[in-house]
């Protein structure tokens, strides 16, 4: 299983490392709109059944290459990505909970999910448009806090986070991965060649104390994702969203985290000006 999971991790950086580094922004852009499509695939395979996930992901595809050749020919303007994002983080920060408390991760249908999948693709597009360091650094609070509290709570996880959604979380867990996000984001803050990235940027703009809550603040809704899908899987009766990932799942397994973040980092950019 680890040999899968190590080769798949490596296809993966192949994949996504050059659009990121050495071609136009567009690219990244249609190599992303390629993995949205199949989460979104996997999304409504879980709420609808296999039927109705083909249209979804051809739908969202269709939608992203609208929206795509929009960007190209015209640019969107600033407050198109603003609203998308605004939108998608006011919405996560009020029914993510929500369902998670209702313990119905199925409220708002195909509709709200194509909108969160949409909505985190042009945030990503929009931070590679910042630059690459920019929009790694907004999917390393997601990475960062996901590895630390994994082994945090292996070593001392003791408290359940959410034992009917996701038994293997735990408080300390997500406590460790809060810290570590804090550390590394104020580090990164510090180096003069990571200027462009959030930690630094809210460093800047709002001081230090400030940055580290919203990067806690991110780290905890990139936790609000993961328990969102788990709870979906739950539902659903299954154990992974997809088989496309050897040793990984599906694709929506591994961006349900990012999924929340990237919007909000992408706010946060705006709202920095």
């Amino acid at each position: 299983m680890l040999g899968k999971r190590v080769a798949t991790a490596l296809v993966l950086l192949a994949i996504l490392l050059p659009p990121i580094f050495f071609f136009d922004s567009w690219v990244w852009g249609a190599v992303t709109l390629v993995f949205l499509a199949a989460a979104a695939w996997e999304w409504t395979r879980l709420l609808a059944g296999p039927r109705a996930a083909g249209g979804a992901a051809a739908g969202l595809a269709l939608a992203g290459i609208a929206l795509l050749a929009w960007r190209e020919t015209a640019g969107w303007p600033p407050s198109f990505v603003l609203a998308v994002c605004a939108a998608a983080t006011l919405a996560w920060l009020w029914l993510g909970p929500m369902h998670l408390r209702a313990r119905d991760a199925r409220g708002g249908g195909l509709a709200l999910a194509a909108a969160w999948l949409l909505a985190c693709w042009v945030a990503l597009v929009a931070l590679r448009a910042i630059g690459p360091l920019a929009l790694l650094a907004a999917m390393a609070v997601v990475w960062v806090a996901d590895i630390a509290a994994y082994f945090v709570g292996r070593a001392f996880g003791r408290r359940k986070l959410a034992p009917s959604i996701s038994p293997g979380k735990s408080w300390e867990g997500a406590f460790g991965g809060a810290v570590a996000v804090a550390l590394l984001g104020l580090a990164a803050a510090a180096s003069p060649s990571l200027s462009s990235t959030l930690p630094a940027r809210l460093v800047d703009a709002w001081t230090a104390p400030v940055a580290v809550v919203v990067l806690v603040a991110l780290a905890a809704l990139s936790i609000v994702g993961d328990l969102h899908e788990s709870l979906l899987k739950r539902q659903a009766g299954v154990k992974d969203s997809g088989t496309v990932l050897p040793g990984h799942g599906g694709v929506l397994d591994r961006i349900d985290a990012l999924v929340p973040v990237m919007p909000a980092a992408m706010l946060l950019h705006r709202l920095l000006g």
